[in-house]
């Protein structure tokens, strides 16, 4: 363990991995653009780091899956972990981000590392990077740094495969120092983080391709022409064999369901059955290759597709804190959407799976005592004979690098489309201390919080619900209860939407909502950042 830890005195209750954690956040810096103006943020400093931690040769013997993109890459790496490790390999998973724990990142056979495993190689690259670091060669900033644990665990741990998910971009992120990938995959490609990509889709898929090395075979899903073409021409170049993957069919599921929701999840299976039939042929493993055809898959590539789990994605919980009585009538719909493009299909998922979770009350009542899946919930329209309506509400943040003009109009019209409309939008800031990891760091009370960004959103959101109903959208936010205000909270409420300073007030207002309303179910669809769905499933589930 590493010694000297200035906090060590003051905080004698920290446990190790805890002491753990707070070294991880010393290593958090302002993100800067990693481009060609600075040498990808001095990129080739990365293959000074895997030389001090001896694992060059390493990488290069570990047959590596390697995906890229702007939506549906973490879902395609898990896809394709679960895929492989049901037809019996040893398997390394790393995503990102982390929801509640950061070992969530890295996956050992379908498993976060345990503390134990982690701490030791934490350390191992920790203290060997901190002795060796000089002004040249100084300590990795926070993701680079998470990228060698990575390699050094799949090293260590002697997987089989490595599924490694890029962080951001492609050409200058930390795990594109993998020089021999056995297959690379393009998810697809939208519009986001454009100030350090680009404001192009051709801007973006260039630093997507970046991933591509000479020779090596990769698989993108159908794209906009403006990045397939990119794409193709960046394959071109380095004479990569590039394909598109088809959608995966659902009827060769066998009557199963993928285990991930929502219709786009079929385009990031069929991209994850691509990557690995490739692996496979590749590295040799010809027993299941011979059943690559349309008609067919493999039993092993069904159950991994249907068993597939990712945190924070198309995920139903139902508050797991609020008292007996009331348990079951406030669910929460939780999906990491940030881009235009997936908020869209999240507003669509959410929309079908009220609707779905309606039907099942409907029929199935009286309530029996059943999983989590079957939640028991009710449309308004649904539910005259029950006595149970139900309530959509919205909880929302995103990153203030984010147009909220370009993610809520998706979201409202989608949901309206599918006649589903809420009657209220919250706004917090996210629980997360971007200069700590852990849930030991606690945030800034109430009164530190600046809640300018939160009240930006609420003005779009109350806009844009003005205009809907064809008012002055000068005006919407003059509608706010400015004399209402809690005391307790120096937040805003509006006729239709409300800003909290801090997400445990938001939930104690949802449960508090829910003890005054015993005839109303209470749905909240929580999405706009990834940070914002960790902090919710926290604080709800047990």
């Amino acid at each position: 363990m590493a010694e000297g830890d200035n906090n060590g005195s003051s905080k004698p209750t920290v446990t190790p991995y805890e002491e753990a954690l707070d070294a991880l956040s010393s290593l958090i810096t302002k993100r800067s653009r990693a481009d060609k103006s600075n040498n990808g943020d001095r990129f080739d400093v990365l293959f000074d780091y895997l030389k001090i931690l001896e694992l060059e040769e390493a990488i290069s013997e570990m047959k590596i899956i390697h995906v890229a993109g702007t939506k549906g890459k973490g879902s395609t790496c898990t896809f394709t972990e679960s895929i492989l490790r049901n037809c019996g390999f040893r398997t390394g998973l790393f995503t990102s981000p982390h929801l509640i724990d950061v070992r969530e990142r890295f996956r050992l056979d379908g498993k976060d590392i345990c503390e134990e495993k982690f701490l030791a190689y934490f350390w191992w690259c920790y203290d060997r990077l901190k002795e060796k670091s000089t002004e040249d060669v100084p300590m990795p900033t926070y993701f680079r740094f998470l990228a060698l644990l990575a390699f050094k665990i799949f090293s260590a741990e002697q997987v089989d495969v490595a599924i490694l998910e890029v962080g951001l971009g492609g050409k200058f992120d930390a795990t594109n120092v993998v020089q021999k990938p056995i297959v690379c995959g393009i998810a697809s490609l939208g519009y986001d983080h454009m100030e350090i990509l680009g404001n192009t889709l051709a801007q973006i898929a260039g630093e997507k391709a970046g991933i591509f090395k000479d020779g090596i075979p990769a698989f993108t899903v159908p794209q906009p022409d403006e990045a397939m073409n990119v794409l193709e021409e960046k394959a071109s170049e380095l004479n990569v064999h590039l394909q598109v993957a088809e959608p995966l069919d659902a009827k060769l599921l066998n009557g199963l369901k993928l285990r991930l929701e929502g219709e786009h999840q079929y385009l990031n299976a069929g991209l994850a059955i691509a990557l690995s039939f490739t692996w496979l042929q590749r590295t040799g493993h010809h027993e299941f290759t011979h059943m690559e055809q349309a008609s067919s898959l493999p039993e092993q590539f069904i159950k991994g597709l249907t068993t597939a789990s990712l945190q924070g994605r198309a995920q139903i919980v139902t508050d797991q804190y609020i008292n007996t009585e009331s348990y079951g009538d406030l669910v929460f719909y939780l999906d990491g959407a940030h881009s235009p493009e997936s908020m869209e299909m999240c507003a669509r998922w959410f929309s079908l799976a009220i609707k779905e979770d309606s039907q099942k009350r409907t029929f199935n009542y009286p309530p029996q005592n059943n999983s989590e899946s079957t939640i028991e919930l009710v449309q308004e329209h649904h539910d005259g004979r029950y006595g149970k309506s139900s309530m959509q509400i919205l909880l929302f943040n995103c990153m203030s690098v984010r147009d909220p003009q370009l993610l809520l109009p998706p979201l409202m019209k989608a949901c309206a489309s599918h006649g589903v409309y809420f009657k209220k939008a919250l706004f917090v800031p996210n629980t997360s201390v971007y200069c700590k990891v852990g849930s030991h760091a606690l945030p800034p009370t109430d009164s530190q919080v600046n809640l300018s960004w939160q009240f930006s959103l609420q003005r779009v959101w109350e806009n844009l619900i003005q205009s809907d109903k064809g008012g002055e959208v000068k005006h919407a936010v003059a509608a706010c209860e400015e004399g209402k205000e809690d005391a307790k909270m120096s937040g805003r409420t509006c006729e239709n939407s409300a800003v909290f300073p801090s997400l445990p007030l938001a939930i104690k207002w949802l449960r508090e909502s829910v003890q005054r309303n015993r005839s109303v179910h209470y749905q909240v669809l929580v999405t706009g950042s990834l940070h914002l769905v960790g902090d919710v499933l926290r604080l709800v589930k047990k």
